[in-house]
């Protein structure tokens, strides 16, 4: 009865306790799959994503800022103290530089040296008993040529020692004094044949492979001094021409006095203009080479006498196929050296004039090592003239026989 009652008259009231009900299971499942869901949503991420040790952290933190430092330190200007040592150290600098040129040159002079003597020694055979090649003190080469005949014998008759002298001045003061020539365009013609006659009766010449011109005076002093430093072992080399007068003993002793140097180059130094003007004498057709027109030449020594000491000499020797000849054989010479650490002595003594001048210079207890006329560029004459030159400008006859090297 109740049963019915209530299920009668509850039909609306039942209805809508059934849609409470399920409302209600509706909210607990959907918490529960929230739940599940967010739990699946952990787990899953902790699988995927491992998150980085702290000790990894710090490790990629220092060596971050470890790079970051380097980069800033090698973009950092410069400390004003930094800056300020730089001026300081360019002097010091540029002084290690020349420091390391002058050995360099200095070494290089001396192989040259080395090299010429090693050269010397093999090209002459020693005699038996010897212990090397003979050492000169100076080697004298007069400059001459084919018409110069009287030139020579009025030398010969002057301040040249001739036979046993000559031979004695070469044993006891190492001093050797030769004619140079080369040979005619025709080798073996007339010309060469009296010169071979001529130096049969005299044996004072010193023979060049190289043929005779005025135009080759330069490639005619290299030459010269290329062969005398394989001929003979000497601490001087000299060039004079065949119309100087020279007091032998005075050269010596002037010579002397420069052997503490190395490389030394001695002579009446002189800076006379580049004539570029053709068909003047001494023009020179390189005239370009030396600047502007009406300049002058670099300084060097005039040609009618110069006294180089062996290093230079052997540098010659050495580098003969690359130095340049301009057309004055002095201008040649001067520039051979002007590259080079090379003392150049100006000393007037080897450029006097003839008397009066040499003379009262004589007089006066300085006598001239060479004298000439600057006029002529030798004695005017000289032929005719030496003898006189020699009688009033000469040395002492003895003076080469008292005089020490």
């Amino acid at each position: 009865m109740s049963f019915n009652k209530s299920r009668g008259g509850g039909g609306i009231g039942g209805g809508g306790e059934e849609l409470v009900l399920r409302g209600s299971i509706s909210k607990k499942w959907t918490f529960l799959l929230c739940l599940g869901s967010f739990c699946i949503g952990l787990l899953f991420t902790n699988r995927m994503w491992t998150m980085p040790e702290p000790k990894e952290i710090i490790r990629r933190s220092t060596l971050e800022v470890e790079k970051m430092n380097l980069v800033a330190g090698d973009c950092a200007p410069k400390s004003i103290g930094d800056a300020k040592d730089v001026p300081g150290e360019v002097p010091r600098t540029q002084d290690v530089i020349q420091t390391l040129d002058k050995t360099i040159s200095n070494l290089e002079m001396e192989l040259a040296s080395a090299k010429a003597t090693q050269e010397s020694m093999l090209s002459v055979a020693p005699t038996p008993g010897s212990t090397g090649k003979r050492k000169y003190f100076m080697v004298v080469g007069i400059n001459t040529a084919f018409s110069s005949r009287k030139r020579r014998d009025s030398l010969r008759a002057t301040w040249m020692p001739q036979g046993e002298k000559r031979r004695k001045m070469e044993k006891e003061k190492g001093i050797i004094i030769r004619f140079v020539i080369g040979h005619s365009a025709t080798s073996g013609g007339i010309l060469d044949r009296a010169i071979d006659a001529e130096d049969r009766k005299h044996g004072d010449f010193m023979r060049l492979d190289h043929v005779e011109g005025y135009l080759e005076l330069a490639a005619k002093t290299k030459a010269y001094f290329v062969a005398a430093v394989s001929m003979w072992d000497a601490e001087y080399y000299i060039k004079v021409d065949d119309d100087v007068h020279v007091n032998i003993a005075t050269l010596g002793n002037t010579l002397a006095r420069h052997r503490s140097k190395p490389r030394v180059y001695v002579g009446c130094m002189k800076s006379g203009p580049v004539l570029a003007q053709k068909g003047v004498r001494y023009h020179e057709p390189e005239y370009w080479k030396f600047g502007e027109w009406g300049n002058k030449y670099f300084r060097h020594a005039t040609g009618q006498l110069y006294a180089i000491s062996k290093d230079l000499a052997s540098y010659i020797a050495l580098n003969q196929h690359v130095l340049h000849k301009y057309a004055n054989e002095d201008v040649s010479l001067g520039a051979w050296f002007i590259g080079l650490d090379v003392e150049h002595v100006d000393d007037r003594r080897l450029c006097c004039g003839t008397h009066p001048d040499c003379e009262w210079k004589a007089q006066a207890g300085n006598v001239c090592v060479a004298s000439f006329d600057w006029s002529c560029s030798g004695i005017c004459k000289s032929a005719d003239r030496i003898k006189e030159v020699h009688q009033r400008c000469g040395e002492n006859e003895n003076a080469i026989w008292n005089a020490k090297f």
